[in-house]
Order: C-alpha cells, then structure tokens, then sequence
C-alpha cells in the first residue's frame, strides 16, 4: 500500500454494514431508498477524500438465517437464504453509489455472474488500488458464518487498516442504550474484554480474527457526516483494539444491530 495521505487516518477500510441500516428505523424491514441513498453519499464523500473502500453487507433487513432456522428451516438453507440478502442489499448500494458517479464493483462469494463478479482476492485489491468500491456479497459463501465474520475475514484479506462498523448507536455501551438511559459508551476496549464481557461488537469468531491479527475496529454512529469524520482522525465511536489504554470504565457506547 501506499503512505497515507496527509490529513487521512486510515488509507484502506472495510466498512461493515448490517441489513438493518438499509431499512426504515420504523419497521426494520426492507430497503428504504432514501437511506440508501444517504448512506452513499456518506462513502461517496469518504471516497473523495482518497480512502479505499471495500464494503461488507448484511441482509438481517430482508431475512436472517438464524431467526429463518429458529423458525423451523433448515439451518443451512436458511443461511444460505441469507447470503442471498445480502447480495440484494449490494445492488442497491451499488445503483445508489453509481448514482453518486463512484465506481463500484459487486462481487459475491457464490457464484452468480449475471448480476456480480465472483470473489477474486487480487481482483478486488485491483479495484480498490484503481480507485472503484468493492461490495463485498453471499457472506463468506458457507453457513454457519456471519456477515461480522465476513467483515473480518475480507478485511485481513485486503489489507485493510481498519473495520469500521456503522450502527444506529453511537458505539459500544455496557447496556442497551435505546432500553437503557444510564448505559454507558466505552471509548476504547481491548478485545478479550469484548469477549469476556459478551458485549455485542460482532460475533466471537469476528472478534477473536480481529484480535489474532491485531486488526481494529471502530464501531460508530453511521449518522452522516460520521464516516468523513472518522477518517480525518476525530474521535468518533469506540476504538476495539490490541491495547486499550483506556479504562473502560472511563468510557461511555453499543455495537449491537
């Protein structure tokens, strides 16, 4: 990779986004575009700026597996179902995006060529040295993951120098802020706290990747203008990371969507 550039904290990201965000807050279902469309405006700006951007997507907005399976289908038709969702919800991004006039690329983890290119490590990281988006869709391709586990497995796999998850709160709390009115917003958490306190960052298996490959992630309000913000290096969201620093205690954020 090459230096970053001046004024930008991180030169490569992977932006994780839940199925949730593309919905109205109201039902939690669907695809509202007017979010969508304000959400690429968000990475349209964060583009501009010179960052490179991949993107994983959920499709918790359309169907989650594991609720499908709670429900009675079979677990691994039911994720797979998922993955599908997710491939929905990058088209979407993707027309909102070209929209924007950024270059984007849609590529999945099961094959589908009439709608995306198939997952290509070095092709993506081409993409992304050329200046285009890269959606990454169909999870991890298998069951039994998550879109979080997507997240950091595509992150460790293009070098990228941070996952930035984008919630509808501010970051990580000790509680459910929206239930909650005393939950407290950590500021920075090491990851084996994360794990040990069950706190709702990404799944186990996300963190324990992140935390074997000392990759951070910042879990954030993806209010607009937050992304911009976080990339000129303001403290926005909470940091999870190798080496804290910072009593969690003195903190104050959720991750949770």
């Amino acid at each position: 990779m090459t230096d970053i550039r001046p004024g930008l904290k991180y030169e490569r990201v992977l932006l994780k986004l839940s199925g949730e965000a593309f919905a109205d807050p109201q039902h939690g279902f669907g695809i509202d575009a007017r979010i969508v469309s304000s959400i690429a405006r968000q990475i349209a700006d964060a583009k501009n700026m010179g960052v490179q951007l991949g993107i994983v997507v959920g499709g918790g907005n359309i169907i989650r597996g594991l609720s499908a399976s709670a429900q009675g289908a079979d677990r691994t038709t039911a994720d797979y179902m998922g993955m599908l969702a997710t491939v929905i919800n990058a088209l979407a991004l993707q027309d909102a995006l070209e929209t924007e006039g950024v270059q984007t690329r849609v590529q999945t983890a099961i094959w589908m060529q009439e709608l995306a290119e198939p997952y290509i490590r070095r092709r993506a990281m081409r993409h992304l040295e050329k200046g285009r988006v890269v959606i990454f869709a169909g999870g991890t391709g298998n069951p039994y993951f998550s879109t979080d586990t997507t997240a950091a497995l595509r992150a460790l796999e293009i070098n990228a120098n941070a996952i930035l998850k984008g919630t509808r709160v501010d970051g990580v709390y000790d509680s459910d802020p929206l239930v909650n009115d005393d939950a407290r917003m950590f500021h920075t958490l090491p990851y084996i706290e994360v794990l040990n306190r069950g706190l709702k960052v990404m799944d186990s298996t996300a963190i324990s990747l992140c935390m074997d490959n000392a990759l951070p992630i910042i879990v954030f309000n993806l209010k607009p203008p937050n992304i911009t913000r976080l990339l000129s290096g303001e403290d926005v969201g909470t940091l999870v990371h190798d080496d804290a620093g910072v009593s969690s205690e003195q903190g104050r954020i959720d991750g949770g969507d």
